[in-house]
């Protein structure tokens, strides 16, 4: 079994409330000096069998119907690699 990841992110141009507002807040719980804080999506999907290109082609394109709203936001997918001896 294999883990691919897909993050959705708003695009550059998209205002981010959520983001501004843990910006906003940061200096306040006394972390300083970020100058920028977007927020986003992170997708794990669980897939059987081999990550090949069609599989990874099908996550890419339920990225885009389904997980993302194309029009404001980007995404990226990735397989993730499973960790030697890693427990569920």
């Amino acid at each position: 079994m294999a883990r691919v990841v897909v993050d959705v992110m708003l695009k550059p141009e998209i205002l981010d409330p959520q983001g501004q507002a843990v910006q906003r807040a940061l200096p306040r719980l006394g972390f300083e000096g970020v100058s920028d804080v977007r927020q986003g999506k992170r997708f794990e999907l669980e897939v059987d069998g081999p990550v090949d290109d069609a599989a990874l082609a099908r996550i890419h394109e339920l990225a885009e119907s389904f997980l993302a709203n194309t029009v404001i936001e980007d995404f990226t997918v990735k397989v993730e690699e499973e960790k030697a001896g890693a427990e569920k």
